[in-house]
Formats: C-alpha cells, structure tokens, sequence
C-alpha cells in the first residue's frame, strides 16, 4: 500500500483537497467583492455560497466513499498530458477568475442593463444543476481527475455508469452549464465574454481528452461506440 492510499496519506490528502477549495473560495469572494467595491451584493453572497455548498456535498459524497479521489484532485501526478497544462489553467483559474471580476466591475460600474431579479435566479438555479451534474459525475466515476492522464498507479478502467450511460463527458457538461449561468446569474451580460472563451477551452479539452482515452484507455473504444455523444445527446 502507497503513502497515498494508506490512511495518513488519505487524511493528509483530503485535507490538501478541503484547503485549496478554501483557498479558491477566498479568491472568488475577493474577486467578487473587491472587484464590485461592496459588500451589499445579494446575489454575489448567493452565487458564492452555491460554490461553498456544492464543495461541502462533493465533501459529504466522497469522503465517505471515495477519498483517494479527493488526494488524486488535490495533488500533483506524473502523466499530465502537456496541452493539458495549459488547458487546465485556463478552464478552472483564468476564466474563472476573468468572469468574477467583470462581473464585480460591471455591479460596480453599471456596464449592462438591469436583468430582472427572477431571471438572475433561474440562472443561479441553473448553475447549480450544473454544480450537481459534476458532482454526480465524481461519484459516477473514481477516477475523475482535475488534469487529464492514465492512472495506471490508481488502476484506471472505464467509467459507464451515472450520467456516463448517456455522454462519455458530463462533468465537463456540468461545468459548461454552470459557465453559462454565471453571467446571468450575477447580473452582468459582459461576463458573457469570458465565460464564452473558457467554454471554448473546455470544449477543446473535451476533445483533447476524448482522443487520448480512446488511443490509451483499454476499454474506452468500445465504451465510446456504445455511448456516441461527448456532451450533448443528438449533437456531439
């Protein structure tokens, strides 16, 4: 057994995980919030704490039943594809990080128009579907990692169960959605911008990724004639 599946590695690496989700947490709020120059931000505050409640249920699911997944998200491994590495940057930091402070700057400045209230909540509501189907997703699957590569020390084999019997990617499915909503949901349709481009990168990744399970994963051709579409049912 590997210090990263034994017990101490397992509570070391979880508590790795639960401190950069608290970090990130940290950086949207500041983004949010300094970028606004205000605290009194209703939908700030909600779309916020739709972020820390959906790491607290990703926390609740897979602490109990999959926390060596928790430590491969947390940590660093060997076989990181290299396209990925820029990739990745751009899908979970520097897009993310580019909505929230349009976003704050447009609360601040008035940029857009005014987007009704109800709409602005249909959207968070949106957003947190898209949060569930991720999170469904990581449940479904024990071997979603943040970066794309074979884990061959984790024993990595195919995942077809959950939302897999119906797109071979509905975490990335879940992200898109979520990436989405935000603009609506925070009030800003500049934030529309950013959000697009970092769906654009997703997309690419999607494909990127789908190519390299197919040409490495055993298993993955066969699963990928069975269930045709990547993200959406019908389309692609």
């Amino acid at each position: 057994m590997s210090e990263s599946t034994g017990r101490p590695g397992l509570v070391r690496g979880v508590a790795r995980w639960a401190m950069q989700v608290s970090v990130f947490a940290l950086i949207l709020a500041a983004c949010l919030f300094i970028a606004a120059g205000r605290l009194d931000w209703l939908m700030g505050w909600a779309y916020l704490g739709l972020f820390v409640g959906s790491q607290v249920l990703t926390a609740l699911i897979l602490i109990p039943t999959n926390p060596a997944l928790l430590v491969e998200r947390a940590e660093s491994r060997e076989g990181m594809k290299d396209w990925d590495r820029v990739l990745v940057g751009l899908v979970t930091l520097v897009g993310p990080v580019s909505m929230w402070i349009v976003a704050g700057l447009d609360m601040r400045l008035g940029w857009s128009p005014p987007i009704p209230e109800a709409l602005q909540v249909v959207a968070l509501a949106v957003a947190a579907l898209g949060s569930l189907l991720t999170i469904w997703s990581m449940a479904a699957n024990a071997f979603f990692s943040g970066v794309v590569r074979i884990q061959e020390d984790r024993g990595h084999t195919v995942a077809s169960g959950g939302p897999y019997r119906w797109v071979r990617h509905p975490g990335y499915a879940g992200g898109i959605l979520f990436d989405l909503a935000t603009p609506l949901a925070l009030g800003s349709l500049w934030t529309f911008i950013p959000a697009l481009l970092t769906i654009c990168a997703l997309v690419a990744r999607t494909a990127l990724e789908d190519h390299t399970l197919r040409a490495e994963l055993a298993g993955y051709e066969e699963y990928a004639q069975q269930t045709r579409y990547r993200l959406l049912p019908g389309v692609w």
